[in-house]
């Protein structure tokens, strides 16, 4: 990850690039031209959908520095996500680093809802 290039380029070694291109399958809900948002293998909540781009940056961090139209993008299907699955409120988390729980190392935001979130989180 130290000294990853921010261009957007896929990675072989990325699971998220995988189901980008197809090679791994996933319950996808909503694709555009830039993101693609899919059903978690271990949901969290009711609803429990990554939204992530199609292009690959290590983080929300880089995606934002790299590419701020695109994490704009991400946002706009969050609220898609949301709406599709009548949430009336919903979370949005992007883990930054494996200290706060990222272990894919592609930007992504999970959208969760359909029951009570407490606060703090984890």
């Amino acid at each position: 990850m130290a000294g990853e290039q921010a261009d957007g380029a896929p990675r072989d070694d990325c699971l998220f690039c995988k189901i980008v291109a197809g090679q791994i399958p996933a319950t996808i809900v909503r694709e555009t031209t830039t993101t693609v948002a899919f059903r978690d293998i271990n949901p969290q909540a009711p609803t429990h959908v990554l939204v992530i781009p199609k292009a690959h940056y290590r983080d929300a961090a880089v995606l934002a520095t790299a590419a701020p139209s695109l994490a704009a993008d991400l946002l706009r299907e969050a609220q898609a996500v949301a709406d599709e699955d009548k949430l009336e409120s919903y979370r949005i988390v992007f883990n930054t680093g494996s200290g706060a729980g990222q272990t894919v190392w592609h930007a992504h935001a999970h959208i969760l809802g359909g029951r009570g979130l407490q606060w703090p989180p984890g």
